[in-house]
């Protein structure tokens, strides 16, 4: 149980942290940093991975390898690379208020296509986070870029449904097995739309369309030595170690508690990117902090104590 609390503390630590360092990388091409991050990262996690099928006895059939592919191009094609695209218009600290609502977004998608129950305080969360994002894009006096926080959003919508998607070869595989072939087969497909990219008629019309970061994308371009540290700490730590940690949670702690991860980073990312990189910190971001919190622990508290109570009835 106290190596699950450790696993959790290390992935808050690690996702708050991610779109402060992302920021810190600079000017690289934002689908080249997505499918770097996220084929290294699925390398780190192919030896646990392996080891944990090998203990199950699990072998991949062609319809799982069909489903890794489909959630790997929302999961990590699209969400990810909105994502990522969204970081270079807006705050380091918006992107990931905004993109930690995605829990909430989880519940919508699961009683839409798995027909999974949904309750009043599911609805009042949902309800509390749409009016904390109302105040953080401060929409009364808006400031930010709208394309930023329009993609922060998207990328939340997208990585729910890769999610609930996840769900069943979670299920039979595990998390991290189905995690690690998600990322290196989204990953896969980055690489193969990025040649795509290369075609002149096709990058002239994204530059025309204002598209250009999705033209003529390049693959090892902007990687230095001065840079080396962030880049291995986002491979290597966050999309690596910290996915491994959060699945290796789930094996020693109830899922309601590790979903403590996406309540804290909405309170500890804007702090470190208040200290680390300016980012402001006006009232309104403070205010839809909150409701976002609110929201969040309507989902997870009735879950907690329910995890609690089943936990003393057992012992």
């Amino acid at each position: 149980m106290k190596k699950g609390y450790l696993y959790i503390a290390i992935t808050t630590i690690l996702f708050s942290t991610m779109e402060i360092v992302l920021k810190l990388l600079g000017n690289i091409n934002p689908i080249q940093m997505t499918f770097t991050r996220f084929i290294v990262g699925g390398l780190v996690l192919l030896p646990f991975a392996l080891k944990h099928l090998k203990l199950r006895g699990l072998r991949f059939t062609a319809s799982d390898m069909r489903m890794f592919a489909i959630s790997g191009f929302i999961g990590i094609t699209l969400s990810m690379s909105l994502y990522q695209t969204a970081l270079i218009y807006t705050d380091a600290s918006v992107v990931a208020i905004l993109f930690s609502s995605n829990p909430v977004f989880v519940l919508l998608f699961a009683h839409l296509l798995l027909r999974d129950p949904i309750y009043k305080r599911n609805i009042l969360a949902l309800a509390l986070d749409i009016v904390g994002i109302l105040f953080i894009i401060n929409i009364i006096n808006m400031r930010l870029d709208p394309r930023g926080v329009t993609l922060s959003i998207l990328s939340a919508l997208l990585f729910a449904l890769y999610g609930v998607l996840g769900k069943k070869p979670s299920v039979k595989f595990g998390g991290l097995a189905a995690s690690c072939m998600g990322f290196l087969f989204g990953g896969t497909e980055m690489v193969i739309l990025s040649l795509f990219s290369h075609i002149p008629a096709l990058a002239s019309f994204l530059n025309k369309v204002g598209l250009g970061k999705f033209a003529n994308i390049p693959f090892f371009q902007g990687y230095s030595l001065s840079i080396l540290p962030y880049l291995i700490y986002i491979c290597i730590g966050v999309t690596g170690i910290g996915y491994a940690c959060y699945f290796m949670a789930m094996e020693s702690v109830p899922v309601s508690m590790v979903s403590l991860v996406f309540f804290f980073k909405p309170i500890l990312a804007p702090i470190l990117a208040l200290f680390i990189l300016g980012d402001p910190m006006p009232v309104s971001k403070v205010i839809g902090i909150i409701f976002i919190l609110i929201g969040s622990m309507c989902n997870i508290l009735p879950q907690i104590l329910k995890d609690r109570r089943s936990a003393q009835t057992t012992g």
